[in-house]
């Protein structure tokens, strides 16, 4: 059995055990830092090179481009039929039921808290469903206010029962 080779990684600049496939070949650890190095400095080597230098310049790589996009079409945007809305769309404001005057500036309740900072609602929601994407988010919003009028009976928060 060999013995275990070292190498220190050329961004945290600490002593780390190599692993054994990348022996001789690893110069950064598996640190979310030195990674983000690690793919700065391929990318550097990548556009230095002569024949790269004018990868995304000049005529035929436009032309390039576009046919990529010909051939890959609505790429960046893909949505499923029926999420066309926004998330923004989809949530209204709703008063709490036996609302009641606070103090300026000092939210006292939940609801006060979520609509001065709705940023906070949407943070919420993407923690508890592991979800970032605004469409994901929104599908996730709609779910949760039916679960909330099915608790209200139907009713609106807000609207007497």
């Amino acid at each position: 059995m060999k013995a275990k080779t070292t190498f220190k990684c050329l961004h945290c600049r600490e002593q780390h055990i190599c692993d054994p496939r990348n022996r001789g070949r690893q110069c950064y650890c598996g640190k979310p830092e030195c990674q983000k190095a690690s793919k700065g400095a391929s990318q550097r080597r990548w556009v230095g090179k002569p024949e790269n230098q004018k990868y995304f310049r000049g005529s035929e790589n436009v032309e390039r481009v576009r046919q990529w996009r010909k051939e890959h079409p609505g790429y960046w945007r893909k949505k499923k039929p029926g999420r066309e809305e926004a998330l923004q769309e989809i949530c209204r404001e709703q008063d709490p039921p036996g609302k009641q005057v606070v103090e300026a500036g000092v939210p006292d309740t939940l609801q006060d808290v979520c609509r001065s900072q709705p940023a906070l609602l949407v943070g919420l929601i993407s923690v508890m469903t592991g979800h970032a994407l605004q469409e994901d988010i929104a599908r996730s919003s709609r779910r949760l206010q039916q679960l909330a009028l099915d608790i209200f009976g139907g009713q609106g928060v807000g609207h007497a029962a």
